[in-house]
């Protein structure tokens, strides 16, 4: 197997959280720039990342960068590029996705033009053919133009990552699975120890925990379309999953808890959970927030409240922070972590919090309010 490097894109300000969970994984970043972490690897590494990485969007293998300003240059350089080491003759390669920005050149569409008759050309020299069928494995481009330089991947994904299979029906404000793994990453809860969600909706961030939880690769039930791939071979991806399943950690003392007023938005949860395989490990129950009590010391609750984004809801949003800041101020030893959109939502709640940390959720720019409790006290054991 040769060195590779891959690239992991993100949502804005959770580069530093998919950096430690690719070095987790013990692969070596190599660069850290806005909304992608690049790692150094191998094609196991494709498999293995796609499985695991739980707050990344996707695994693009980088094919190479260059400076462009011109369609002609654009055409040249890409043609220049190893196109051959990885698609074969039959093999399908759509110029999936293009971005630019802050470049010359900035039509997205002549830019995926471009380089699909580039990427023509270059396996028209390589296998000698004037015409190419595409009825094999897919390789979808992905290109990315950034002040001129270029910089063009194939996507080992596919589908994205966020998509992992269980969620089928979502809430009417679903978060993503993959901003919901990074909630739970920001936060120092570990088996043990409860956490709750008050507003779980369709029991995204209550999943993700319990797969964390338990080291259950998040994409261990589905397929990538790399998989097809002649340079990753099906044993690789056998052994990554077998390695997976493996790494699994039933016996782990997970103690999750999610509430919603809605109870069909319950009933959707429990589904959720089901397909995901931890429904055993969540309780979910139909309660309003202001009910919400626990006699449990240093919790964590964990949470995605609505934002009031039409200006009717508002009040009605502010009011529900108040008595969220009423109903958790009697959990003085918790932990809380919570997202919203709104900018005044410490005047609500009644608290300033300790930490802020600025968030997407999708296009959406949020904040995290994180409220830090004390730790418990350790255990002294006695041999």
């Amino acid at each position: 197997m040769t060195q590779i490097e891959l690239c992991a894109p993100c949502g804005f300000a959770l580069e530093a959280v998919v950096s430690r969970e690719v070095k987790s994984l013990g692969f070596e970043v190599s660069k850290v720039e806005d909304g992608r972490v690049y790692f150094l690897s191998d094609e196991y590494g494709i498999a293995k990342a796609n499985l695991w990485l739980r707050t990344a969007d996707r695994v693009l293998l980088k094919i190479g960068e260059f400076y462009a300003t011109s369609f002609e240059e654009l055409f040249e350089n890409t043609k220049s590029l190893p196109w051959d080491d990885w698609i074969p003759k039959v093999g399908s390669f759509p110029a999936a996705k293009a971005s630019s920005v802050r470049s010359k050149l900035f039509s997205t569409s002549d830019i995926q033009s471009i380089v699909k008759k580039a990427v023509v050309e270059k396996l028209k020299s390589k296998y000698k053919v004037n015409w190419f069928s595409e009825s094999g494995p897919t390789y979808p481009i992905h290109i990315l133009i950034f002040k001129d330089k270029v910089t063009l991947y194939l996507d080992t994904s596919g589908t994205a990552l966020h998509k992992r299979g269980y969620r089928e029906i979502g809430s009417a404000a679903p978060i993503k699975e993959t901003l919901a793994a990074a909630l739970v990453s920001l936060t120092p809860w570990k088996e043990g120890r409860l956490l709750v969600d008050p507003f779980c909706g369709s029991g995204t961030i209550l999943i993700e925990a319990a797969l964390k939880g338990l080291n259950i690769a998040p994409g261990l039930n589905r397929n990538f379309v790399s998989e097809k791939w002649l340079r990753v071979p099906e044993k690789l991806w056998n052994k990554a999953r077998q390695e997976a399943q493996e790494s699994i950690k039933y016996d782990n003392d997970i103690r999750l808890q999610g509430y919603d007023i809605d109870e069909k938005v319950i009933k959707i949860a429990r589904s959720n959970a089901e397909k995901a395989g931890v429904s055993k490990y969540i309780h979910f129950q139909q309660r309003d927030v202001r009910d919400f009590s626990s006699k449990e010391k240093y919790g964590f609750i964990v949470t995605n409240p609505p934002y009031g984004e039409r200006l009717e809801d508002l009040k009605t949003v502010e009011q529900l922070y108040r008595d969220m800041g009423k109903v958790f101020s009697k959990l003085d030893t918790w932990s809380f972590y919570i997202l919203t959109t709104h900018e005044g939502f410490e005047r609500f709640f009644g608290r300033k919090a300790d930490k802020k940390r600025k968030l997407y959720n999708g296009m959406i720019k949020t904040d995290l309010y994180q409220y830090l409790g004390p730790k418990p006290p350790k255990i002294n054991t006695v041999e």
